[in-house]
């Protein structure tokens, strides 16, 4: 009786690792508008607001950041995280008003600015299971230039896509 107990109390474990080891070597097909995730183009983060890097709605860039010490944000991050973590600035823009999304292939506090006003965030939560996208965050923007803050990065790169939201 006791060693039926312990079988079944291990067995949730055993199933959620199981869950994890049955995704595919490679990773699923994304959503709609976001193929370009899996062909990104290498950029180094910028570390002031006067010089972003520009992205492209729909293209993923696989960004260089900085440590966070080198970096002067337009607006202090809300979350920056250690001191030996990494971010960096961008920029992008919207041609028409609505529900943009912003993904990340790894941990990371993501800050949008109009100018230097954050942006409230309307949804957030993790990329499709199986998915190298581990962060998805969404925001209702206006038409116009946008800043997009990076910080708390452990990792020194990230892969990072803005779209909008259909």
């Amino acid at each position: 009786m006791l060693l039926a107990t312990l079988i079944a109390l291990s067995l949730p474990q055993v199933v959620a690792t199981h869950r994890d080891e049955a995704c595919p070597p490679t990773p699923i097909a994304l959503p709609r508008g976001m193929e370009g995730w899996s062909r990104p183009t290498a950029v180094a983060a910028a570390a002031t607001a006067a010089k972003p890097v520009l992205l492209t709605a729909r293209s993923a860039v696989r960004a260089t950041l900085l440590p966070i010490t080198g970096v002067t944000y337009a607006v202090p991050p809300a979350k920056p995280g250690a001191a030996t973590s990494h971010g960096g600035l961008f920029a992008f823009d919207v041609a028409r008003a609505g529900r943009y999304r912003v993904a990340l292939g790894s941990p990371a506090w993501i800050d949008v600015l109009r100018g230097t006003m954050p942006v409230a965030s309307v949804t957030h939560g993790h990329g499709p299971s199986c998915s190298t996208i581990r962060k998805m965050v969404d925001f209702d923007l206006k038409p116009g230039r946008h800043l997009l803050q990076i910080a708390g990065s452990e990792p020194a790169a990230v892969t990072l896509m803005v779209l909008p939201v259909d």
